[in-house]
């Protein structure tokens, strides 16, 4: 299998810059392992959306999208859940 290339929007790396450095220490481990797995277990696809995946970390989530072709993981977003879907 080969590894994916990860990328974050602006806003999403704004978001990450914002948070917590303890939250920061739990999230990022998690985006890193996307690019080995992409559709790691607890993961889900967002209804409405052919693209779009989240991925929970405690109270936030990890809104992302995955182009197979190109072997590429976009990280949209870094919420709490509480935002993540408006």
């Amino acid at each position: 299998m080969s590894k994916y290339l990860i990328t974050f929007s602006r806003s999403a790396r704004k978001e990450l810059e914002a948070l917590d450095g303890k939250l920061v220490n739990r999230i990022f481990p998690k985006i890193e392992n996307l690019s080995i797995e992409p559709r790691p277990a607890g993961c889900r696809k967002l209804v409405g959306n052919k693209h779009l995946w989240r991925l929970r970390v405690g109270d936030y989530r990890i809104v992302y999208s995955i182009d197979d072709d190109n072997n590429l993981v976009d990280i949209i977003a870094v919420h709490d859940r509480k935002e993540a879907y408006k």
